[in-house]
Parts: C-alpha cells; structure tokens; sequence
C-alpha cells in the first residue's frame, strides 16, 4: 500500500527516499544499483522497497468516508 515510515528491522527511515528510488528506476537504473544510489546498504532496509507493492491507486477508490 504506503511505503512504511521506518524499517520494520532496524527502525531506519526509509519512507523519504522512495520518490527518488521510483525516478531512478523508471529511467532504467537497475534496482540494486538505485538502492546503493539512494544509500540503503542495509538488507532489512533494502528488502523495504524490493518488496513492497504500490498498491494506493488500486486500493484508494474503495476508501471513501461516510458523509454522516
């Protein structure tokens, strides 16, 4: 859904860095590479992003609040 804030491991920030990990890799830098780029060096923090699924645009339709 929403990148996490912090790295479930080790509490690192992470969340500040994802629009810039998108840019690189959409302009065909490979993932490892970006990563390094961005300055996660860490396993825990890189599984963040590796295995996250962006998932908001799908899921934001249903999330509409009564109007009571």
């Amino acid at each position: 859904m929403i990148i996490p804030v912090r790295c479930f491991s080790c509490g690192v920030v992470v969340a500040h860095k994802w629009e810039e990990f998108n840019e690189l890799v959409v302009s065909g830098t490979e993932v490892s590479d970006a990563l390094d780029k961005i300055g996660f060096s860490r396993y825990c923090c890189r599984r963040m992003y590796v295995g996250h699924l962006d998932l908001i645009h799908e899921v934001a339709p249903f999330s509409q609040q009564s109007g009571n």
